[in-house]
């Protein structure tokens, strides 16, 4: 990297930090020549920003080894990054469930708590939950609120700028819901809010089973089916935050809706909830032939939906999670039809996170909010891992 001169000293000293910051987070710790070296700046420069770094909490000097020190005589001062000088939460609000995990800076996850919940739970009493999940997990880990630089939330429903659940069908009292002003009372940090499915895709990139495709579609394959995507390594919202809503779908044709698709009788399912899907596939394992039947037409209706998807995006991978990625059989009659109907057939696997992927994914999106804090300086677009 060439050696930065002239403009604004202040721009100049906020670049420099970001730079040396960067190249000490790469690494486990560096001396400063080492640093000079990789950075392209002068001995000088680095002396200074290490120094200002070490004022802000962000570096500190890393203690040397005795026994090289008795080999070696005094040996050069190392400095590394301070991974633990801040927090960041990974919020899950679901149907049944709320869950948090907790990590450092460098993204290392260092405690989680989750929490079943009544699917029938107003607004207040399921961010309550949450809250509660959240209080038990800093108490554990011996975090303080005021150490937290950023919470993300993944949430069914659309989220809009700010926050705001533009649409929210899944829970009770969730459309028009500003998620982020009501959680941003509990935080002095940024509280940044997405779709579950747009974070479990951002999770499966980061952790998961796309960590090599930057051209993905994640399916959270529930009772209604909603799916992010990645293009190109970034995740494809959409115009107004609606992308991969393929639960919508079925309105397409009345008589294929998910009460009439999982229904053993003559009647459509009701009540429709995940306790009276579950009954059905279990009936379905023990060979009741109308249950096998249910689920046969429910993953027909998943492989339609999916290759709605991938006629549009035309993806390298299909990740499948969510509850129906527990289902026995269910990625080969996806990958057999999605080769007839697509022109280019995706490979199709399991989530390898599981019910962990929509937190794991908020926990991300609070990382690259640090990171563009820590890291990037108007007009030099960034870093990112």
């Amino acid at each position: 990297m060439g050696r930065l001169t002239g403009g604004d000293p202040s721009l100049l000293r906020r670049i420099n930090s970001a730079v040396v910051l960067h190249a000490l987070r790469a690494t486990d710790c560096a001396t400063l020549t080492e640093i000079t070296r990789v950075t392209g700046l002068s001995r000088p420069t680095v002396e200074g920003v290490v120094e200002g770094l070490i004022e802000a909490g962000l570096v500190v000097e890393k203690a040397a080894d005795d026994s090289m020190a008795r080999r070696q005589g005094r040996p050069a001062r190392r400095y590394r990054f301070r991974a633990e000088a801040g927090h960041l939460l990974g919020l899950e609000v679901g149907a049944h469930r709320v869950a948090a995990l907790l990590a450092d800076l460098d993204g290392r996850v260092i405690g989680a708590q989750a929490r079943e919940v009544d699917e029938t739970l107003d607004a207040d009493e399921r961010l309550e939950r949450l809250r509660g999940a959240v209080a038990e997990l800093l108490r554990r880990a011996g975090v303080s609120r005021g150490s937290l630089r950023a919470v993300g939330v993944g949430t069914p429903g659309i989220v809009e700028d700010g926050g705001v659940v533009r649409l929210g069908t899944a829970l009770p009292e969730w459309t028009g819901l500003r998620l982020g002003e009501r959680l941003g009372r509990s935080f002095k940090c940024p509280v940044l809010v997405e779709n579950d499915a747009n974070a479990a895709a951002v999770a499966e990139h980061w952790k998961g089973a796309a960590t090599e495709s930057d051209d993905m579609v994640m399916v959270l394959a529930g009772l209604s089916p909603g799916a992010g995507a990645l293009i190109g390594g970034r995740l494809h919202r959409g115009y107004g935050g609606a992308a991969g809503e393929i639960g919508a779908l079925h309105l397409l044709g009345r008589e294929v809706t998910p009460e009439t698709l999982l229904s053993t009788t003559d009647e459509p399912l009701h009540p429709l909830d995940e306790q009276a899907v579950a009954e059905v596939f279990a009936l379905a394992k023990k060979g009741d032939l109308r249950a096998r039947a249910a689920v046969e037409r429910f993953i027909q209706r998943l492989v339609h939906d999916v290759a709605a998807l991938v006629l549009a995006l035309d993806p390298e991978l299909v990740v499948i999670g969510g509850w129906a990625a527990g289902l026995d059989g269910v990625l080969e009659p996806l990958r057999r039809e999605l080769a007839r109907y697509c022109l280019r057939p995706p490979k199709v696997t399991l989530s390898m996170l599981g019910e962990a992927a929509v937190a794991t994914g908020a926990l991300r999106l609070a990382l690259d909010h640090v990171e563009e804090e820590l890291f990037a300086v108007e007009g030099t677009g960034g870093t990112r891992r």
